[in-house]
């Protein structure tokens, strides 16, 4: 069940740390992604694809540029994390509350 949800977080950080190369990098292409971040091709071309369905993303000739969508995306971003962090806090079993057996 958290395997899940630690494989999802860990997908979540990949899309942004491209989506962050393409803000920062603009145009941008998949093989320089994959050499500065260490992902094998399919993963940044999958994250691109992710990002793109989401339209924070578009293709270019030169490589993957931001749209108008992106800054208020980004904008929001911290405060959507921030409330996900804030539910899982609310979830955690406190040490009181041990199972016994």
């Amino acid at each position: 069940m958290i395997d899940r949800l630690e494989k999802e977080v860990d997908m979540l950080e990949r899309h942004l740390q491209v989506l962050k190369m393409v803000i920062e990098s603009e145009p941008i292409g998949i093989v320089k992604m994959s050499n500065e971040t260490g992902y094998p091709h399919h993963k940044v071309r999958y994250s691109l694809r992710v990002l793109e369905e989401e339209n924070l993303i578009e293709p270019s000739s030169q490589g993957a540029i931001t749209t108008e969508r992106t800054a208020e995306f980004v904008d929001e971003l911290d405060e959507k994390l921030d409330e996900i962090v804030d539910k899982l806090e609310s979830m955690k079993i406190e040490e009181a509350a041990e199972v016994e057996n």
